[in-house]
């Protein structure tokens, strides 16, 4: 059974950055895609970035390519998600993801989630 658990998430003012971690278990993390969604009250999940099994195709939504980055260790099980200039419209619970295909972006091609993490961006 697949466990993805996520951390680093916090409080942070506009324009600053955070890092966030999904530490995954009960699995091949080199033959699993991974991928970061957020939702923010009131809003449907959303897709945020994604990495491929072996960390050389990345995918970014529009409100986050430039800002974001993806990466993976494969040695630690481990997917993070660079934040950088964020914004107060980037407050979301943030949830990181494993999908059965190399690179995906459809909640619904991503089989296991974790809990969440909340990332609050004040003005």
């Amino acid at each position: 059974q697949v466990q993805l658990v996520e951390s680093g998430g916090g409080l942070v003012q506009a324009g600053g950055s955070l890092r966030l971690s999904c530490a995954a278990s009960g699995y091949t993390f080199r033959r699993i895609g991974m991928g970061w969604f957020r939702q923010a009250p009131g809003k449907e999940r959303e897709f945020v970035a994604a990495v491929s099994w072996t960390g050389g195709n990345t995918a970014y939504a529009d409100s986050v390519k430039g800002r974001f980055s993806i990466s993976r260790d494969n040695t630690k099980n481990t997917v993070y998600l660079q934040m950088n200039s964020l914004k107060p419209d980037d407050t979301a619970v943030y949830y990181c993801a494993a999908s059965a295909l190399s690179i995906a972006t459809r909640d619904t091609d991503f089989s296991s989630w974790g809990q969440g993490t909340q990332v609050t961006v004040s003005s």
